[in-house]
């Protein structure tokens, strides 16, 4: 039985129709670590889509006779299978699965239960949210190869159009010139399918990572968690320098702090939905971003999730 969408909190690590990202998100969500809600269109949809507009075949021609081996004959393929699928409509019964989930999002599951003409009373009082829109492909779960950093990521989407349009730009970039050659490097001949995280964006006022092994001495016993001001995308590309907070594992003990000066910080403009980057006033850029608190329930977090 197809299954078009399926809600965070419906995926177990097991669901083989999310893609690795899709699995992982509802596993996490399983065990109750606090995450934005999202959906994940799933492989069936993908499949449906490439069905419906018998692009399967058509794709196949344009990558048998590409030169793999040739940058220019690579990019041209890639974004004419790109053109191919934007410019290929997404079946009625799939994008009103897709656009069903969005609103429940926006609105609320128990909001949306009201039904009606209350429900679209309130509606009509409500806008679409932000969301992000990844990349969750198949062979992301492949244990020989890592496809990190391959496939597309559009973050500040907002309304049904925009979302369905970044669906099919994230299905495109199954065949980027890096997949596909990387896919031809590692002997992959079984096409990987696709899936799409739509996740509610987070307008947040610091972010930052956890690793729960000390990625500098490979120590399993510490904790390290690094953070700054903003939304996260500014700690992850490297571009500031973020606070450091080591944790002893065993005994939650914050055993060291280094505070970097956050001069910048990343946040969404109001007005675009864009990123931009914003100075950090000066009495804020040499104090920690996170609380003792806050860093000791972040490591229990990374505990629980290892």
């Amino acid at each position: 039985m197809e299954e078009w969408v399926l809600k965070f909190e419906e995926i177990t690590k097991e669901n083989k129709k999310v893609g690795g990202k899709g699995a992982n998100l509802g596993e996490l969500v399983q065990i109750g670590i606090p995450v934005p809600p999202g959906f994940v269109v799933t492989t069936d949809s993908y499949q449906r889509f490439l069905d419906y507009n018998n692009l399967q075949p058509q794709i196949d021609e344009i990558l048998a006779r590409t030169n793999l081996e040739d940058p220019k004959s690579l990019k041209e393929a890639s974004e004419e299978i790109e053109k191919l699928i934007t410019a290929s409509p997404i079946p009625e019964e799939v994008s009103k699965a897709i656009l069903d989930a969005y609103e429940e999002l926006s609105v609320g599951h128990e909001i949306k239960k009201v039904g009606g003409i209350a429900l679209d009373f309130i509606k009509a009082g409500r806008e679409d949210v932000w969301v992000a829109v990844r990349s969750s492909a198949t062979a992301e779960d492949l244990a020989t190869a890592s496809f990190a950093g391959q496939m597309r990521t559009l973050l500040n989407i907002k309304g049904g159009k925009r979302l369905l349009e970044a669906i099919k730009l994230c299905w495109a970039s199954l065949f980027t010139p890096r997949a596909i050659f990387y896919r031809k490097q590692q002997g992959i001949e079984v096409m990987p399918s696709m899936g799409v995280i739509v996740q509610k964006m987070v307008n947040s006022e610091k972010s930052g990572v956890i690793f729960t092994v000390d990625p500098t001495t490979n120590d399993p016993e510490k904790i390290v968690i690094e953070a700054s001001w903003g939304l996260g995308e500014s700690v992850v590309s490297g571009a500031v320098t973020p606070d450091t907070y080591i944790v002893d594992k065993r005994t939650l003990k914050i055993l060291e702090k280094r505070i970097a000066e956050k001069k910048v910080e990343y946040i969404r403009d109001p007005k675009t939905g864009k990123t931009i980057h914003a100075e950090v006033p000066p009495e804020r850029r040499n104090i920690p971003a996170l609380t003792d608190e806050e860093i000791i329930e972040l490591a229990k977090y990374g505990i629980q999730i290892e």
